[in-house]
């Protein structure tokens, strides 16, 4: 195994993943890539107001336009920016393709880590989120859009660690620890 790991965050909205990655960053000092601001730099470019629908707008036309791979492709070349001996945290990767995207430009050397919560937990955090907050249906229909359109259960299936983000902080905080001993 080369020295550099690439360690995508992964999980359906409100899971924790934010979370998850500020503890990573915390704790590792790697830098992040965000899938998602290809999204935002998109809609940036555009004038267009950051919210759920157009956000699912833009993610879909980008794919749809570009190729299922387009934020694979586009990720990636920020990862390599980074250089090939340091490791970097990928938060927000969705589809099935960009994980296998990542897996054959990586190897081995790349992780996923899942965090999951049920809906009910999930929806309620979202509906709090200071940043896009969602109604529990907007969360719903968000939910069905990325499993459906975005294939985004395989990653999550195919992760090399799994989270439960059901409690207080300090216990995800216990099962990053574990993780972080292994990525060291």
């Amino acid at each position: 195994m080369s020295k550099r790991k690439v360690v995508a965050v992964v999980g359906l909205p409100g899971s924790g993943k934010t979370e998850a990655m500020n503890y990573f960053i915390k704790k590792l000092g790697w830098p992040k890539v965000y899938f998602g601001e290809v999204t935002f730099d998109e809609m940036k470019k555009r004038g267009m107001e950051i919210n759920e629908k157009n956000e699912r707008q833009i993610r879909e036309e980008l794919r749809e336009k570009y190729g299922k791979l387009y934020y694979c492709h586009e990720t990636i070349k920020k990862v390599e920016a980074f250089g090939s001996d340091k490791s970097v945290l990928v938060e927000s990767l969705y589809s099935w393709e960009e994980y296998l995207g990542f897996k054959e430009k990586f190897g081995d050397d790349f992780l996923i880590v899942a965090v999951y919560a049920p809906p009910k937990i999930r929806y309620a955090r979202l509906s709090k989120r200071p940043v896009r907050p969602l109604k529990p249906e907007e969360a719903k229909s968000r939910d069905y859009a990325q499993i459906e359109n975005l294939s985004q259960a395989g990653p999550i299936a195919m992760a090399d660690h799994a989270i439960i983000n059901c409690g207080a902080k300090e216990d995800i905080f216990m099962q990053l620890d574990k993780i972080i001993e292994e990525l060291k």
